[in-house]
């Protein structure tokens, strides 16, 4: 399972970071979330799939 944050659309409302802080980071300049890794760790899927749909910007994707 791939993730990626369009960093567009994200308004930094951390939800994603704090769901999933394995999976996704915060920059210290904007508070602007990113994947650490595009590739999700193992075990972890459950928690970006309720990261993506905790995102009010819709900003988290699943890629292929």
């Amino acid at each position: 399972m791939k993730v990626r944050v369009d960093s567009e659309r994200c308004q930094g409302h951390t939800l994603c970071a704090m769901i999933a802080p394995e999976v996704f980071e915060l920059s210290d300049v904007d508070g602007h979330s990113t994947a650490i890794s595009e590739e999700v760790p193992a075990g972890q899927e459950t928690k970006a799939r309720e990261a993506i749909s905790s995102c009010p910007e819709r900003a988290i994707s699943l890629i292929s």
